[in-house]
């Protein structure tokens, strides 16, 4: 089998995004020390150290998945499928694909990436990941349906069934256009 080179995708550690969050973090902790005291500081910054720490592993293998789906898969047969030549059939493919995703974001927003990384379209991606937000087996099943009636359950996903696809083909024509533009 042939080796592909890893596609690098440009991320810095230090960017606009981190450096808003870690912004928001220290004003945040800062007024938390002020109004509530630093006991409730320390164990607030504790508890979320031991839930990171929990994370780690999942996001880590989350990230491994972003890069290996580009080398394991043939970047014809994921353009084919999910591609920006895929049309419908391909943004149906990539919905079913985010409903039937069994993970959290850490698994699902990789798993997206390392698709677009292997040949899949920003629409699929965008179908796949709302897909996975409104329609997930595994939270309709395990949660709405234990503790919401199913006749509510059912007319929510009946309503939302369709907007990922809808929200692909946007992305779809949005892109069209641009490529169009002078």
């Amino acid at each position: 089998m042939k080796h592909q080179t890893p596609v690098s995708t440009g991320h810095k550690f230090v960017d606009t995004g981190f450096i808003i969050i870690l912004a928001i973090a220290f004003i945040s902790a800062t007024l938390v020390w002020i109004q509530k005291g630093q006991n409730v500081f320390w164990t607030i910054l504790v508890e979320n150290i031991q839930f990171g720490l929990a994370l780690l592993p999942k996001i880590i293998c989350g990230v491994f998945l972003a890069c290996v789906i580009p080398l394991m898969l043939p970047r014809e047969k994921v353009q084919r499928w999910i591609g920006p030549e895929s049309g419908f059939r391909g943004l149906w493919a990539a919905a079913l694909a985010g409903i039937a995703i069994p993970g959290g974001p850490s698994v699902t927003l990789p798993l997206a990436g390392g698709l677009m990384i292997a040949g899949a379209d920003l629409a699929a991606g965008i179908t796949m990941v709302t897909a996975w937000a409104l329609l997930s087996v595994n939270r309709t099943l395990i949660w709405e349906m234990s503790f919401l009636p199913p006749h509510l359950v059912l007319l929510r996903v009946g309503m939302t069934f369709a907007v990922p696809v809808m929200l692909g083909w946007m992305v779809r024509r949005l892109q069209l256009g641009q490529e169009r533009a002078p």
